[in-house]
């Protein structure tokens, strides 16, 4: 892996059509650190993170994981090779408990696939629901443990969604507007959660609208607009871009 590089993305180029959704994308993300993708809707945002989990295969260019290329290879494969994906829409199971939900995943990363028959590996698995219940402390979701996920507040199931992907211990977690239709008490909250997530040292990748969610947790962003990357520094050359200024806030400051 050449200088700490963890997601190597290179001329990476998707059509859909006539529309052209990535043209000629650049991205190389950096170990252990935070990277921001922002952009007006349509800029090709989502797509980019499909294509690095496997849903999307681009029309030319290269993806490498830890050096190794994971175009071609299927989502079920990028996962088990240490990239997870926090959804815009929560992904979970409504009708089980926040347990249920953290600890069904962690069995997938353990045995390769989902279990047949979870209700009955759940009861018998003590580590898996010890690690599961110290994840969701750490999501300030333990009291709500025993609860049916689908009664929720929208925060509640953006942090179990975060939950079930980091108990799997990813190389790489990606998050795709972790905050979209929260309250400013959710997104705060939400904001505290990803710090103390960044503390653990873990890559991540967060797609968001929000500049200030932005702006607190990233250490790296790039701008995508119609489909390639404008610009790409640290928040305060982003701040300051009157490129960026210009494609992403018709000329408004950051």
């Amino acid at each position: 892996m050449e200088n700490n590089i963890v997601l190597n993305i290179k001329n990476v180029n998707k059509t859909f059509g006539g529309l052209q959704a990535l043209n000629d994308v650049n991205l190389a993300i950096e170990e252990g650190k935070v990277h921001a993708i922002i952009g007006p809707n349509g800029a090709g945002k989502s797509t980019l993170l499909n294509v690095c989990i496997g849903r999307l295969e681009p029309d030319s260019g290269s993806v490498t994981f830890d050096g190794e290329n994971i175009i071609g290879k299927t989502h079920y494969e990028i996962n088990q090779a240490g990239i997870a994906r926090v959804f815009q829409t929560p992904e979970i199971f409504s009708d089980l408990t926040l347990l249920q939900n953290v600890m069904i995943p962690a069995f997938a990363k353990r045995d390769g696939a989902f279990k047949l028959n979870p209700f009955k590996a759940l009861a018998a698995e003590k580590a898996i629901r010890e690690e599961a219940e110290h994840v969701l402390s750490e999501m300030g979701l333990i009291d709500q443990k025993d609860h049916h996920a689908g009664s929720m507040s929208r925060g509640d199931k953006r942090r179990l969604e975060m939950a079930m992907g980091l108990i799997q211990h990813p190389r790489l977690l990606l998050l795709d507007e972790p905050t979209a239709g929260m309250s400013r008490h959710d997104t705060n909250r939400t904001i505290e959660t990803m710090k103390k997530i960044k503390e653990g040292g873990m890559t991540k990748i967060i797609i968001e609208h929000d500049m200030h969610v932005v702006f607190s947790v990233a250490d790296h962003i790039s701008v995508l607009a119609q489909g390639a990357i404008i610009a790409s520094g640290t928040p305060d050359e982003i701040k300051g871009s009157p490129v960026v200024q210009e494609a992403y806030l018709g000329g408004a400051h950051l």
